[in-house]
């Protein structure tokens, strides 16, 4: 093998390797937690949302209870204010996926802001959210 190439290969393969570690990285980042169900609540600690890693909090994280038939994104939108949006697209019923400040529909691209609201089709229709109380310790969404 010539020098060239040899330098060439190995530069690609280190952008390569780089770019990969960069990706899995970024999917470390979403929690995901199973919490009981009580008299049809759930409740999260609100130490769940902590990022020890970065010293702050995280913008979400996903609770899942095996009698939920799909996941629940909890966003924390400030301080003392949780959105908490079932993750069922409307269109046809797929389970979203959760990036960033949006949940997007793996199957026909649909996607909802953090709060629900519908951004991009084809689905027609907002997700479903559930009311959420905080107190100094735990977050409570109502399942009703």
């Amino acid at each position: 093998m010539k020098r060239k190439k040899f330098i060439k290969t190995c530069g690609i393969g280190c952008l390569s390797l780089v770019s990969g570690a960069s990706l899995l990285a970024g999917c470390v980042g979403t929690r995901h937690i199973s919490v009981p169900i009580s008299d049809s609540f759930l409740i999260i600690p609100v130490s769940e949302f902590a990022n020890e890693k970065k010293g702050g909090y995280r913008k979400y994280l996903i609770v899942q209870n095996e009698e939920l038939s799909y996941p629940i994104c909890v966003y924390r939108l400030s301080k003392n204010e949780y959105t908490a949006i079932w993750m069922r697209c409307t269109h046809q019923g797929t389970e979203l996926q959760a990036y960033g400040d949006r949940l997007q529909c793996p199957a026909h691209g649909s996607e909802f802001s953090n709060t629900g609201a519908l951004q991009n089709g084809p689905a027609d229709q907002p997700l479903r959210t559930f009311p959420t109380t905080t107190d100094l310790n735990q977050i409570k969404i109502d399942l009703r």
